[in-house]
């Protein structure tokens, strides 16, 4: 993008730099022309040129672009456009004086071609036509009261507006698709990272939720049997140790992004974790719902329902009956 960048900014400037000067060139050097009038054409000139290059600098921003959504060009500079405007309309009533009647348009064409920049679509076009207008009246009038050809001086400056501004939008186009492609890729890039952190709170939240859930009522079961059945309980808490080192181990496979859902480990789970809620599990499992039988996203789905209803039962009921049923009917489960 920086590349690009700088591309289309020489481009758009060099280009108009480039026309600017050959419109007045041989009007500057003509020595036929006053001196001051070639001053005044050479002042209008370097205005002209310096708030073009000031203009197309805000309209493309520097890389790295802002944000998506955001007004990546800025306000337009309006100082910048009004100077340049009295600039090129200097220059152009400059041509215009010594019977020029067909470059005279290029300068104010090239101020219009930069002001539409800044403006959408359709307000754009609506101003580079008014200007094709503005010009063929001016052009033919000027060139009616002078006696010269009417056709050449009305129709030329018109479509000198119009391809100028053709060439200058369709430049400037360019550049906005790029930025539109490279703001959607960067969009895609952070919804991307947002997804795998959701998963990630996702599979965490359900492990610990499982874990803890578990630990807490083992616990809470140890501490009621540690005077009465100090045996018992000593039993509790090893099983509450392993179920840490369970979590720990779950833990560490989601950050290190190694762990995956399938419907056999949340089965498996389940029965362990509702019978140490002190829950009576039952599993009925269809033979055809073995492995290999169902296609894999169709079991991690169903081993993310699984887990899902396991953590409802513990967080959200009071149950001390669990039935869990599995059956395959054709291709539905």
């Amino acid at each position: 993008m920086t590349n690009f960048r700088r591309y289309t900014w020489w481009s758009l400037f060099g280009v108009t730099a480039f026309f600017l000067v050959f419109s007045v060139r041989s009007r500057i050097v003509d020595a036929a022309v006053p001196v001051v009038v070639r001053l005044a054409a050479v002042a209008a000139l370097a205005l002209t040129v310096t708030a073009i290059a000031a203009s197309i600098s805000r309209r493309i921003p520097r890389v790295p672009l802002a944000s998506p959504g955001t007004n990546r060009a800025g306000p337009p500079p309006v100082r910048w456009l009004v100077a340049g405007s009295v600039g090129a309309v200097v220059l152009g009533g400059i041509l215009l004086a010594v019977r020029d009647y067909g470059l005279w348009s290029f300068g104010p064409a090239m101020m219009v071609s930069i002001i539409a920049m800044f403006l959408p679509g359709r307000r754009r076009w609506s101003l580079i036509a008014v200007a094709a207008a503005v010009a063929a009246v001016l052009g033919g009038v000027t060139a009616a009261v002078s006696g010269q050809g009417l056709v050449f001086a009305a129709a030329f400056p018109a479509g000198l507006v119009l391809f100028t501004g053709w060439v200058t939008l369709g430049m400037l186009w360019a550049w906005d698709v790029a930025e539109r492609l490279n703001a959607a890729r960067r969009l895609s890039a952070e919804l991307a990272v947002k997804d795998e952190r959701l998963r990630f709170a996702a599979d965490l939240h359900d492990i610990q939720g499982h874990h803890l859930q578990v630990i807490a009522l083992k616990s809470e079961l140890a501490a009621r049997l540690a005077g009465a059945d100090p045996a018992r309980a000593a039993e509790e808490m090893n099983e509450v140790r392993r179920l840490a080192a369970d979590a720990l181990r779950d833990t560490r496979a989601v950050v290190q992004g190694y762990r995956r859902v399938t419907l056999e480990e949340e089965i498996a789970n389940a029965t362990r974790v509702l019978a140490a809620a002190g829950i009576d599990a039952r599993m009925e499992l269809d033979p055809a719902a073995a492995p290999g039988l169902l296609p894999d996203p169709g079991r991690r789905l169903l081993g993310l329902v699984m887990r899902e209803a396991t953590t409802n039962v513990l967080r959200h009921s009071r149950a001390r009956q669990a039935e869990v049923s599995l059956r395959i009917t054709g291709h539905q489960a």
